[in-house]
C-alpha cells in the first residue's frame, strides 16, 4: 500500500477501465480528492457517485483531449477546485484503426491530437501550477507495448503513442529541476470496457471474444487495470523516490523476442 493522503489527482479517461481502476486505487491509499476527465456525463456521474462512496471529494470534468482548450481547462478547473493538483494520469486515448496504406490525414491528425497533443498540453499546464504553487508533482502517462511497433493496423495510433513516450522522457528532463517526476507505462492488450467495444466495433467480435483471447495468452489473461493501477499509484507516490523519465513495459510478451 502507498501513502497518498497528500496526493490531489487528475485522471484523464476516468470514468471507467484503467483510469477508474487508477482512482479507486488511490482513494483507497489515502486520496481524497479526485478530479475523473471524460467526455460521457453518465459515466462521469458514475465514476464519481462510486468514488464518492469511498469517502472522496470527487469531480468529472468534461473535456475532449483533442482539443487544447480543453486539455489546458481541466487542469485550471480542478486547481480552481481542489486548490492544487499534484498528481496526473494521462489515460485517455483513441484507438482508431489504419494501416500505412488506408489512414487518412484526418485520421492521423485526430489520434495525434487526442493521445499525443492533448497529453502534451495537459502535462505542460499541470507543470506550470505545480511551479506556481512551490509544490513537487508526478505524472503518469499510460502508453501501449506498441510504441515498439505495433500491428499493421495500427500505425497512426503507434506513432502517437511513440509520441507520447517521447514526451514523457523530455518532460522529465526538463521538469526535475522542479521536483516533478514523469513515468509511463506501456500496456499490453488489456481488459476494458473500452475494449470490448473496440473489439465488436473493429474485428467483428461476439460474446466469448473476451474468453478465447484469454485462453491464447501465455499466463492466461490480458492484462487487468486493478494489476497497472498499483504501478501508476507506486508511480505517483513518495515510494518511488526520485524515478522519473521510466518507461515500464507490463505485459506477457517480450518486446524484441522471437519464438524459440
Amino acid at each position: 500500500m502507498q501513502d497518498h493522503r497528500d496526493t490531489v489527482a487528475l485522471i484523464t479517461g476516468g470514468a471507467q477501465g484503467l483510469g477508474l481502476a487508477v482512482a479507486r486505487r488511490l482513494v483507497a491509499e489515502g486520496c481524497r480528492q479526485v478530479a475523473l476527465v471524460g467526455r460521457s456525463e453518465v459515466k462521469g456521474a458514475a465514476g464519481v457517485d462510486a468514488l464518492r462512496a469511498l469517502g472522496a471529494e470527487a469531480v468529472f470534468i468534461a473535456a475532449d483531449l483533442g482539443d487544447v482548450a480543453g486539455a489546458r481547462g481541466m487542469v485550471d478547473q480542478a486547481v480552481a477546485r481542489f486548490g492544487r493538483v499534484t498528481a496526473l494520469v494521462n489515460a485517455a486515448a483513441a484507438t482508431d484503426r489504419g494501416s500505412i496504406l488506408d489512414t487518412s490525414p484526418e485520421a492521423w491528425d485526430n489520434l495525434m491530437a487526442i493521445n499525443a497533443r492533448g497529453p502534451f498540453f495537459a502535462l505542460q499546464r499541470f507543470a506550470q501550477s505545480a511551479i506556481a504553487g512551490g509544490h513537487p508533482a508526478s505524472a503518469v502517462n499510460i502508453l501501449s507495448m506498441v510504441v515498439h511497433c505495433g500491428q499493421s493496423f495500427l500505425a497512426p495510433y503507434s506513432a502517437s503513442k511513440a509520441a507520447l513516450a517521447n514526451v514523457t522522457k523530455n518532460a522529465a528532463q526538463a521538469l526535475r529541476g522542479h521536483r516533478i517526476r514523469v513515468n509511463g507505462i506501456n500496456c499490453g492488450w488489456m481488459d476494458t470496457p473500452g475494449e470490448d467495444e473496440t473489439q465488436r466495433k473493429y474485428h467483428g467480435a461476439e460474446d466469448g471474444w473476451l474468453e478465447a483471447a484469454e485462453a491464447a495468452q501465455p499466463m492466461g489473461m490480458l492484462v487487468k487495470p486493478d494489476h497497472v493501477a498499483g504501478l501508476v499509484s507506486y508511480m505517483l507516490s513518495p515510494a518511488s523516490g526520485v524515478m522519473t523519465g521510466a518507461l515500464v513495459d507490463f505485459d506477457q510478451n517480450v518486446a524484441g523476442a522471437y519464438p524459440e
